[in-house]
């Protein structure tokens, strides 16, 4: 231990001036890091030039200066000068072994050459910083640059090298443990099923990678991509595919529909817009195919919705053109117009050959429809040519891609197999490779076969040419022929013209004196009419004096009953009150219980006379509301501040959820005295810390003004009685959950108060508990 202690002073003693500039350095560049916002790139690249130029010692802190200088020329897209940094740093750090910087900076070159489809270079780079990163020991990095290269791969596509940089990257990450980025390579391995079809093999490696992800968090981007790709695997099976995955034809489209919503909720939450469209087109295409016309509709627009600000570009022509087919299916053709033809040009600008392809079609049979021949024609001419240059691609990347797939079938087969194959599992494995031989044999006589088709599709182009142009001469002989038959019908039309003229005045004059007869019978109804008319309107306003007789006096009753009944008792305990006062024979403690009760009392006998007061003027016509735009934010908050002491009393909580914004017209008074009512009763009826909440909602014509407590609640039957037409109230009061009294007019005022202002009052079950009272007014 001592030994050690002594060559650690000796190193520090021998290089304590390079660590200490390398710590200025640091120092240097956090404080270039906390300023980048105030400061431009530029001037950021300015700095480490400076400090490049000054420090001309070959150390770490170089190497550290040109990976920065590199990493802003990146970000400026300066790519020779990116190229040129690069160099150094790789140069530098090799010399002085300092292999994850290296590793990093070739790293990055690979993924920039990725970026730019450059795919030679890329691989070449990706490759040598493998090299670095394994003399590093950063086995965390050769397993990611590992799996890059498979996605590489993917792409060209070179699905057996695919296959084995991604077996390295399993075998990496299940030696760190690293479950989330194995999970990606089981993603990687299945989308090279996926795309040579193999859709039961693909399930397999996604099942592996949903359970990984699963585990790890239920709402991650990993869950809903994998969701996705199963989706696509069940609905793009072939029969020979879903009986290999134990599923019924019958049951594909229901089975792939449910993970693509799994994967859509997943994105939802996430806020994730690539994969929210992309998914939204799937699940589109399943609701088409389903037959629910109008859910596939919606879907598609949403997806286009969202993709159409998004950088892939390739998925939102994939989205216009699938809801072009499905406007082409309704025959809705002036929309499947709009559709293909943005299709068309987006696919046009970005070099979508295939998608071009197909909107060209697509925009083909939509001008057939529409009898628009020419631009049929010229768009079917773009297609052929289109599919010609297609085909010889296809025909090309179809035997490559055959081939690969046998090498790809072995690599796997090596991969399971390793150190298991027996002498006769190598001869069936010989004789599956020379009947894939033979398969890819007979491939290239169907594409030998397929050059016949492609002239045999020429001519049904030449035939239909033909067909557009006799469809054009019969379409414009049809026109001379209307055209003659309309003149003919003119000259017809003509003589019944002057025959009816004829006709007309005929009856013309007979219809004059048919009207003066008419018009005197007519004059002699109308008198006897408007007698009887005057006789029934004066018994009808004798009935209505009558009628409003009979309601004064029931409300001149209905006055006598309240304040004989409930004025009595507080009257009669104010005068108890004051003669004990008088008598000066009572303690404190009793004098605060007595006023406190009389406090009570006497608030319950205001409230009862206000109530009181307005009902009987409201029946003997004395309120004419005073209509007005209101705020009824403001008017809520108003009110909850006066009855707040109450509601404190109970430790009850009023929320005002009112919006500022919505305004309509009432009577201030009155609506204040209805929702002032509403609250009082919510009060009166919730229990100790209980819930009053006030919610307004606006629409085209109408204002919605809610109150809902979560107390005793209104009976099935006060609620069918409150809610029928014609309510007048029953005039009994019910204690409180607190044995609060009322008058029992509370609920009458409201009916009377909204009816007068043109609206509408209702209650409802608030659930679990309580009630909600909608209070409706017209805006």
């Amino acid at each position: 231990m001592k030994n050690i202690f002594v060559d650690v002073l000796y190193s520090c003693s021998k290089f304590w001036k390079q660590w200490l500039l390398l710590f200025l350095l640091i120092v240097l560049l956090f404080k270039l890091e906390g300023h980048a916002q105030k400061k431009s790139n530029i001037q950021k690249l300015d700095s480490l030039l400076v400090l490049n130029q000054s420090h001309s010692q070959l150390d770490s802190v170089k190497v550290k200066l040109l990976e920065q200088i590199s990493k802003v020329y990146l970000g400026l897209k300066d790519a020779g000068k990116f190229e040129e940094y690069t160099d150094k740093t790789v140069a530098l750090a090799q010399k002085l072994k300092l292999r994850n910087i290296s590793g990093f900076a070739l790293y990055r070159r690979g993924k920039f050459y990725h970026g730019k489809s450059i795919f030679i270079k890329s691989e070449e780079y990706y490759r040598q910083a493998i090299v670095e990163f394994e003399l590093a020991k950063n086995l965390d990095m050769v397993g990611g640059t590992y799996l890059n290269l498979g996605a590489l791969y993917a792409t060209i596509p070179d699905y057996a090298k695919c296959l084995e940089v991604n077996q390295k990257a399993i075998a990496i990450y299940e030696q760190l443990g690293n479950e989330s980025d194995l999970a990606s390579c089981y993603t990687n391995i299945s989308s090279v099923y996926q795309d040579l079809g193999n859709q039961s093999q693909s399930l397999v490696y996604l099942k592996m990678a949903l359970k990984i992800f699963t585990r790890e968090n239920e709402e991650s981007r990993g869950v809903a991509v994998v969701n996705e790709l199963i989706g696509t695997a069940y609905y793009e099976a072939n029969p020979f595919e879903l009986e290999k995955m134990g599923i019924l034809p019958k049951d594909r489209l229901n089975i792939a529909l449910q993970y693509y919503q799994k994967s859509l909720r997943v994105a939802d939450l996430l806020n994730d817009e690539n994969i929210m469209s992309s998914i939204r087109k799937s699940i589109a295409d399943v609701y088409n195919e389903m037959g629910k016309k109008d859910l596939a509709l919606i879907t598609y627009q949403k997806a286009i919705q969202i993709g159409k600000n998004l950088d892939d570009k390739l998925g939102y022509v994939d989205c216009l053109y699938a809801l072009g087919k499905f406007y082409q299916q309704q025959n809705d053709d002036a929309n499947a117009l709009a559709q293909f033809t943005e299709s068309y040009k987006m696919a046009d600008e970005n070099n979508f050959t295939d998608q071009k392809k197909n909107a060209a079609l697509g925009l083909s049979d939509t001008y057939y429809q529409l009898k628009d021949y020419n631009q049929s024609l010229s768009f079917y001419k773009q297609y052929v040519m289109l599919r010609d240059q297609i085909f010889n691609e296809d025909k090309e990347k179809e035997i490559t891609r055959r081939q690969m797939q046998i090498d790809f079938d072995f690599k796997e087969k090596d991969y399971r197999y390793t150190q298991k194959i027996t002498g006769i599992e190598l001869q069936k494995q010989m004789l599956l490779a020379r009947q894939q031989q033979q398969e890819l044999y007979v491939k290239k006589q169907q594409l030998a076969l397929s050059d016949q088709e492609k002239s045999l599709q020429r001519l049904t182009f030449l035939k239909r040419q033909l067909d557009l142009q006799i469809a054009q001469k019969n379409q414009t002989e049809k026109f001379e022929r209307a055209k003659l038959q309309a003149k003919y019908e003119t000259s017809l039309r003509d003589k019944q013209i002057s025959k009816q003229e004829q006709q007309i005045r005929f009856d013309w004059r007979i219809k004059i004196y048919l009207s003066i007869g008419i018009a005197l019978v007519l004059f002699i109804a109308a008198i006897i009419y408007y007698n009887q008319r005057k006789t029934a309107r004066l018994n009808k306003v004798i009935n209505l004096q009558t009628l409003e007789l009979q309601q004064l006096n029931r409300v001149k009753d209905k006055i006598f009953s309240v304040v004989s009944h409930d004025m009595r008792t507080p009257v009669n305990a104010l005068i108890s009150f004051i003669q004990l006062l008088e008598g000066g024979a009572i303690d404190q403690d009793k004098l605060t219980r007595y006023a406190a009760t009389l406090k009570t009392n006497l608030s319950y006998t205001s409230t009862m006379m206000e109530n009181l007061l307005n009902w009987a003027a409201s029946q003997m016509q004395g309120f004419h509301p005073d209509m007005e735009t209101l705020n009824i934010h403001q008017l809520i908050s108003r009110i909850i501040d006066a009855v707040l002491h109450h509601a404190d009393a109970k430790n009850i909580k009023i929320e005002n959820n009112t919006s500022p914004d919505i305004k309509f017209k009432a009577d201030a008074n009155m609506l204040s005295l209805i929702v002032r009512n509403l609250v009082s009763n919510a009060i009166k009826f919730t229990p100790r810390y209980g819930m009053i909440s006030i919610s307004v909602k606006s629409s085209d014509d109408e204002v919605y003004l809610r109150i809902a407590d979560n107390g005793t609640g209104l009976s099935d039957h006060q609620l069918e009685h409150f809610n029928k037409m014609g309510y007048q109230g029953a005039g009994i009061s019910t204690p409180g959950t607190e044995k609060e009294k009322g008058t029992g007019l509370g609920l009458i005022l409201c009916r009377t108060f909204t009816e007068l202002m043109g609206g509408k009052i209702s209650a409802a079950k608030n659930n679990p508990a309580g009630t909600i009272f909608t209070i409706t007014m017209p805006k």
